[in-house]
């Protein structure tokens, strides 16, 4: 008995030991240079997310925020690196629907698990698709645009930004729910798929609305509906998909910053109440919204349950529509 009281008590103290240990290291973070991954180019909006909240943090905590650009295999690569450092969090990445969403499912191998390599920090902004059409095609709203493909199946295509990208992932969850078949027409990039829908070699295409806002206000490009679960502040007068005839359907751009699995949770949350508190800032809010983003915020948890929807949500967009990559 005496043995098991001892027992107890020990682990009690090293539970305390652990605790206290924590909330030294969170109370002394930062105590050197952070590094900020942004595994894409630079010039884009995740490296302008990473630059951006960067310099806030450096500015408020004390630190050098060293923003790091590891391009390559769809973020890969650099979320990779960010899997692969110590647990302390001197490293952040950001991530994205790709990276923490549709990744794991295009590509056969990676070098991370985005569930068990990664503590989430905070879910920063949503950027809506919308959906778009060339005016030449007889249709108003989302549900005409279904009667119409249904009516002739195989023979409506859409522009793609690249496979497996987050434009052509959202068509295909477009086909599966509306139940019609449209045709996938693969760029490059979001460029020239654009140049050629608006020249009608393409029908439709679901797009940033940074880059077709300009095209929608000339009326070189019809706007139907956003892609996101509620109305875009943006373009309030766009209904989503969702209430325009496909009830439940919702596939936007997002961005968060993650860092190493095994982070202490106390410097974890130290960095979400730093974060949040700079998302709620004037001049960040207009450069976010510059980039038509949607500024989210909230927890933690909040951000890794959304990760945890969004991988078996694309897994399944994903099998039916039979994308791979290398």
């Amino acid at each position: 008995m005496q043995g098991t009281r001892f027992l107890d008590c020990s682990i009690v103290w090293a539970l305390a030991l652990a605790g206290c240990a924590s909330f030294a290291g969170a109370q002394d973070y930062p105590a050197k240079p952070i590094r900020f991954i942004a595994p894409n180019l630079p010039g884009g909006p995740t490296d302008i997310l990473a630059r951006l909240i960067g310099q806030k943090l450096a500015e408020s905590m004390g630190q050098p925020v060293v923003v790091e650009n590891r391009a390559g295999a769809g973020g890969n690569i650099g979320t990779e690196a960010a899997a692969k450092s110590p647990p302390d969090g001197y490293t952040l990445v950001t991530g994205n629907n790709a990276t923490f969403g549709a990744n794991v499912s295009l590509y056969k191998q990676l070098g991370f698990d985005p569930l068990k390599d990664f503590a989430p920090i905070v879910l920063v902004a949503t950027q809506p698709n919308i959906l778009v059409v060339h005016p030449s095609l007889p249709v108003t709203s989302v549900k005409q645009l279904i009667t119409l493909a249904k009516s002739r199946p195989g023979e409506l295509n859409y522009a793609g930004s690249g496979m497996g990208a987050a434009a052509h992932l959202a068509a295909e969850l477009f086909k599966s729910m509306a139940g019609v078949n449209i045709v996938h027409i693969p760029y490059k990039s979001a460029g020239p798929a654009l140049v050629d829908l608006i020249a009608g070699q393409c029908q439709l295409m679901f797009a940033t609305s940074l880059s077709v806002q300009p095209h929608i206000k000339t009326e070189k490009l019809r706007a139907l509906a956003v892609t996101t679960g509620k109305r875009s502040r943006l373009m309030p007068e766009l209904p989503t998909i969702s209430e325009a005839g496909l009830p439940g359907f919702e596939a936007m751009t997002w961005h968060g910053v993650l860092t190493t699995g095994g982070t202490p949770p106390a410097i974890v949350n130290k960095l979400n109440t730093e974060i949040n508190r700079i998302l709620q800032l004037p001049d960040v809010r207009e450069r976010l919204g510059a980039l038509g983003a949607e500024i989210i915020g909230g927890t933690p948890k909040e951000f890794a349950d959304h990760i945890q929807r969004e991988i078996p949500k694309w897994a399944k967009v994903i099998k039916d529509a039979g994308v791979r990559l290398e």
